[in-house]
């Protein structure tokens, strides 16, 4: 059965998609830790990260700076965190995390619960400012 970030990739399922290339698509947590909170994920699906193919691993960290220098523009943080943990959904994904606390990617917290309007907003934002 597909994951649900393939019915995604697929557009089955709505997301507020950020960039986007053959092999990889970023998009926004819509249960974010904090605002600008991404996912950055290989289009092909596999469960863990080190199981995949060396040319995937290295393309989706490449393509995840890529992001993560547009989301730092848009997002006022001291820095962007970089989470793999990988047990929420069966599909490799990096957390981008904007940071201004340690706090700030600290996954048993609670989520914020951002409008429709607001998470379009800020995916246009950083979508402007991907090269």
């Amino acid at each position: 059965m597909a994951s649900l970030f393939t019915k995604i990739i697929n557009r089955e399922i709505p997301g507020h998609i950020v960039a986007e290339d053959e092999d990889f698509i970023a998009f926004l947590d819509i249960m974010p830790l904090v605002r600008g909170h991404l996912l950055v994920v290989p289009k092909v699906e596999v469960d863990y990260i080190f199981d995949l193919e060396d040319k995937t691993y290295l393309g989706l960290h490449r393509f995840a700076k890529k992001i993560a220098q547009a989301q730092q523009q848009v997002i006022p943080c001291t820095r962007i965190g970089v989470a793999v943990i990988g047990l929420e959904v069966p599909h490799v994904h990096i957390h981008l995390v904007p940071l201004n606390t340690m706090d700030d990617i600290n996954f048993t917290r609670p989520k914020l619960k951002l409008s429709h309007e607001e998470l379009a907003e800020i995916a246009t934002s950083i979508r402007e400012k991907i090269g």
